[in-house]
Protein backbone atom coordinates (compact mmCIF):
# COMPACT_ATOMS: atom_id res chain seq x y z
CA UNK A 1 0.00 0.00 0.00
CA UNK A 2 1.07 3.55 -0.80
CA UNK A 3 2.39 5.50 2.15
CA UNK A 4 1.28 8.96 1.13
CA UNK A 5 3.30 10.75 3.79
CA UNK A 6 6.81 8.99 2.47
CA UNK A 7 5.57 10.65 -0.66
CA UNK A 8 5.49 13.67 1.47
CA UNK A 9 9.04 13.74 2.73
CA UNK A 10 10.70 12.26 -0.38
CA UNK A 11 9.54 14.27 -3.05
CA UNK A 12 11.74 17.59 -3.99
CA UNK A 13 11.97 20.24 -6.16
CA UNK A 14 14.24 18.95 -8.94
CA UNK A 15 16.98 21.80 -9.85
CA UNK A 16 18.44 19.69 -13.27
CA UNK A 17 16.41 17.08 -15.62
CA UNK A 18 17.97 14.63 -17.58
CA UNK A 19 17.37 15.35 -20.98
CA UNK A 20 17.55 11.62 -22.86
CA UNK A 21 14.36 10.13 -20.61
CA UNK A 22 11.34 11.25 -21.03
CA UNK A 23 7.62 10.21 -19.88
CA UNK A 24 5.21 7.40 -21.37
CA UNK A 25 2.64 7.89 -23.12
CA UNK A 26 1.29 6.42 -19.86
CA UNK A 27 2.14 8.83 -17.66
CA UNK A 28 0.98 11.38 -19.59
CA UNK A 29 -1.95 10.35 -19.87
CA UNK A 30 -2.06 9.98 -15.85
CA UNK A 31 -0.68 13.85 -15.28
CA UNK A 32 -3.43 14.34 -17.84
CA UNK A 33 -5.99 12.87 -15.48
CA UNK A 34 -5.23 14.54 -12.13
CA UNK A 35 -5.13 18.01 -13.55
CA UNK A 36 -8.67 17.30 -15.15
CA UNK A 37 -9.93 15.74 -11.68
CA UNK A 38 -7.83 18.26 -9.33
CA UNK A 39 -10.31 20.20 -6.68
CA UNK A 40 -11.48 23.38 -7.00
CA UNK A 41 -13.85 26.14 -4.64
CA UNK A 42 -17.11 24.89 -5.85
CA UNK A 43 -16.42 22.68 -8.38
CA UNK A 44 -15.50 26.00 -11.07
CA UNK A 45 -12.11 24.27 -12.28
CA UNK A 46 -11.23 27.72 -13.73
CA UNK A 47 -8.13 26.48 -15.48
CA UNK A 48 -6.31 25.50 -18.56
CA UNK A 49 -3.68 23.55 -18.84
CA UNK A 50 -1.01 23.55 -21.88
CA UNK A 51 1.37 20.47 -21.77
CA UNK A 52 4.83 21.12 -23.55
CA UNK A 53 6.27 17.26 -24.84
CA UNK A 54 7.72 18.66 -28.07
CA UNK A 55 11.09 20.37 -28.15
CA UNK A 56 9.25 22.59 -30.28
CA UNK A 57 6.65 23.10 -27.36
CA UNK A 58 9.01 23.29 -24.76
CA UNK A 59 10.92 25.74 -26.47
CA UNK A 60 8.11 28.05 -26.93
CA UNK A 61 7.57 28.13 -22.92
CA UNK A 62 11.19 28.67 -22.37
CA UNK A 63 10.59 32.10 -24.32
CA UNK A 64 9.30 33.50 -20.94
CA UNK A 65 12.82 32.01 -19.12
CA UNK A 66 15.54 34.73 -20.65
CA UNK A 67 17.04 37.72 -19.59
CA UNK A 68 15.91 37.61 -15.42
CA UNK A 69 14.95 33.82 -15.58
CA UNK A 70 17.26 32.53 -17.72
CA UNK A 71 17.97 30.46 -14.30
CA UNK A 72 14.65 28.60 -15.05
CA UNK A 73 15.64 27.82 -19.04
CA UNK A 74 17.55 24.61 -18.50
CA UNK A 75 14.84 23.36 -16.32
CA UNK A 76 11.84 23.76 -19.21
CA UNK A 77 14.42 22.81 -22.29
CA UNK A 78 15.66 19.45 -20.17
CA UNK A 79 12.15 18.75 -18.58
CA UNK A 80 10.49 15.54 -20.35
CA UNK A 81 7.08 17.88 -19.99
CA UNK A 82 6.17 21.07 -18.77
CA UNK A 83 3.14 21.90 -17.85
CA UNK A 84 1.71 25.75 -17.79
CA UNK A 85 -0.97 25.75 -15.33
CA UNK A 86 -3.10 28.70 -16.52
CA UNK A 87 -6.10 31.16 -14.49
CA UNK A 88 -9.61 32.17 -16.38
CA UNK A 89 -9.38 36.02 -16.34
CA UNK A 90 -12.84 35.80 -15.06
CA UNK A 91 -15.87 33.44 -14.26
CA UNK A 92 -19.04 35.31 -16.30
CA UNK A 93 -21.93 34.14 -16.44
CA UNK A 94 -21.69 31.75 -19.99
CA UNK A 95 -18.95 29.67 -17.62
CA UNK A 96 -21.33 29.29 -15.30
CA UNK A 97 -24.02 27.93 -17.39
CA UNK A 98 -21.05 25.62 -19.13
CA UNK A 99 -20.47 24.36 -15.54
CA UNK A 100 -24.02 23.20 -14.63
CA UNK A 101 -24.52 21.65 -18.27
CA UNK A 102 -21.72 19.63 -17.51
CA UNK A 103 -22.82 18.62 -14.40
CA UNK A 104 -25.96 18.05 -15.18
CA UNK A 105 -24.30 15.67 -18.17
CA UNK A 106 -22.92 13.78 -15.66
CA UNK A 107 -25.51 12.85 -13.43
CA UNK A 108 -25.05 15.09 -10.57
CA UNK A 109 -28.79 16.71 -9.79
CA UNK A 110 -31.36 14.41 -9.38
CA UNK A 111 -33.65 17.13 -10.73
CA UNK A 112 -34.06 20.59 -11.28
CA UNK A 113 -34.29 21.59 -7.77
CA UNK A 114 -30.68 20.35 -7.43
CA UNK A 115 -29.52 22.03 -10.47
CA UNK A 116 -30.94 25.26 -9.46
CA UNK A 117 -29.63 24.94 -5.70
CA UNK A 118 -26.10 24.25 -6.98
CA UNK A 119 -25.96 27.57 -9.19
CA UNK A 120 -27.52 29.78 -6.49
CA UNK A 121 -24.78 28.29 -4.27
CA UNK A 122 -21.85 28.25 -6.47
CA UNK A 123 -22.84 31.73 -8.28
CA UNK A 124 -22.97 33.18 -4.53
CA UNK A 125 -19.10 32.77 -4.14
CA UNK A 126 -18.32 33.61 -7.67
CA UNK A 127 -20.55 37.04 -7.07
CA UNK A 128 -18.81 37.53 -3.73
CA UNK A 129 -15.16 37.85 -4.82
CA UNK A 130 -16.34 39.72 -8.46
CA UNK A 131 -18.09 42.46 -6.24
CA UNK A 132 -18.06 42.71 -2.46
CA UNK A 133 -14.35 41.79 -2.00
CA UNK A 134 -13.00 41.96 -5.33
CA UNK A 135 -10.83 39.65 -5.68
CA UNK A 136 -12.05 37.47 -7.87
CA UNK A 137 -8.62 36.93 -9.99
CA UNK A 138 -6.77 36.16 -6.80
CA UNK A 139 -9.45 33.71 -5.55
CA UNK A 140 -9.10 32.07 -9.14
CA UNK A 141 -5.58 31.56 -9.11
CA UNK A 142 -5.92 29.48 -5.49
CA UNK A 143 -7.61 26.91 -7.52
CA UNK A 144 -5.00 26.88 -9.90
CA UNK A 145 -2.61 26.11 -7.49
CA UNK A 146 -4.55 23.02 -5.62
CA UNK A 147 -4.49 21.68 -8.75
CA UNK A 148 -0.72 22.41 -9.12
CA UNK A 149 -0.28 20.83 -5.75
CA UNK A 150 -2.13 17.90 -7.14
CA UNK A 151 -0.02 17.59 -9.70
CA UNK A 152 3.22 17.48 -7.72
CA UNK A 153 1.93 14.70 -5.33
CA UNK A 154 0.19 12.92 -7.87
CA UNK A 155 4.07 12.80 -9.85
CA UNK A 156 5.70 12.18 -7.02
CA UNK A 157 3.43 8.88 -6.47
CA UNK A 158 4.19 8.04 -10.25
CA UNK A 159 7.83 8.20 -9.50
CA UNK A 160 8.42 11.33 -11.22
CA UNK A 161 10.28 14.30 -10.34
CA UNK A 162 9.23 17.51 -10.84
CA UNK A 163 9.75 21.46 -10.52
CA UNK A 164 7.24 24.23 -9.46
CA UNK A 165 8.13 27.46 -11.34
CA UNK A 166 7.23 30.81 -10.47
CA UNK A 167 9.98 32.36 -12.14
CA UNK A 168 9.20 33.70 -15.58
CA UNK A 169 8.12 36.46 -17.81
CA UNK A 170 4.25 35.97 -17.83
CA UNK A 171 3.68 38.58 -20.23
CA UNK A 172 5.82 37.17 -22.34
CA UNK A 173 4.29 33.42 -21.98
CA UNK A 174 0.57 34.76 -21.97
CA UNK A 175 1.66 36.63 -25.62
CA UNK A 176 3.35 33.51 -26.67
CA UNK A 177 0.47 31.07 -26.31
CA UNK A 178 -2.27 33.52 -27.07
CA UNK A 179 -3.68 33.87 -23.41
CA UNK A 180 -5.28 36.62 -23.51
CA UNK A 181 -7.72 35.77 -26.53
CA UNK A 182 -8.71 32.51 -25.05
CA UNK A 183 -9.47 34.78 -21.74
CA UNK A 184 -6.11 33.31 -19.21
CA UNK A 185 -3.07 34.26 -18.25
CA UNK A 186 -0.24 31.98 -16.97
CA UNK A 187 -0.10 31.20 -13.06
CA UNK A 188 2.80 28.86 -12.52
CA UNK A 189 4.97 26.07 -14.48
CA UNK A 190 5.43 22.80 -13.66
CA UNK A 191 8.21 21.13 -15.58
CA UNK A 192 8.17 16.79 -15.06
CA UNK A 193 10.63 14.39 -15.89
CA UNK A 194 13.80 12.77 -14.47
CA UNK A 195 16.59 13.65 -11.94
CA UNK A 196 20.23 14.22 -13.69
CA UNK A 197 22.92 13.39 -11.87
CA UNK A 198 24.04 16.64 -11.59
CA UNK A 199 21.03 17.74 -9.90
CA UNK A 200 22.67 18.83 -6.35
CA UNK A 201 18.97 19.31 -4.63
CA UNK A 202 18.91 15.64 -4.77
CA UNK A 203 21.35 15.47 -2.45
CA UNK A 204 20.08 17.86 0.42
CA UNK A 205 18.36 16.49 3.28
CA UNK A 206 15.12 17.93 3.38
CA UNK A 207 14.43 20.90 5.46
CA UNK A 208 10.92 22.03 7.35
CA UNK A 209 9.86 23.55 10.74
CA UNK A 210 8.72 21.02 13.33
CA UNK A 211 5.95 19.81 13.87
CA UNK A 212 4.97 21.58 16.83
CA UNK A 213 5.86 24.98 15.44
CA UNK A 214 3.50 24.71 12.31
CA UNK A 215 0.45 22.33 13.51
CA UNK A 216 -2.11 23.24 16.87
CA UNK A 217 -3.58 19.96 18.11
CA UNK A 218 -6.92 20.97 19.64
Amino acid sequence: MMNIADLAQTRYTTKAFDPSRQLSAQQVEQIETLLRFSPSSTNSQPWHFFIAGSPEGKARVAKATSGTYAFNEAKVLNASHVVVLCSRASIDDAYLETLLQQEEADGRFANAEARAGQHRGRSHFVNMHRFELRDAHHWIEKQVYLAAGTLLLGAAALQIDACPIEGFDQKVLDEELGLRAMGYTSAVIVALGYRSGSDFNAQLPKSRLPADRVISRI
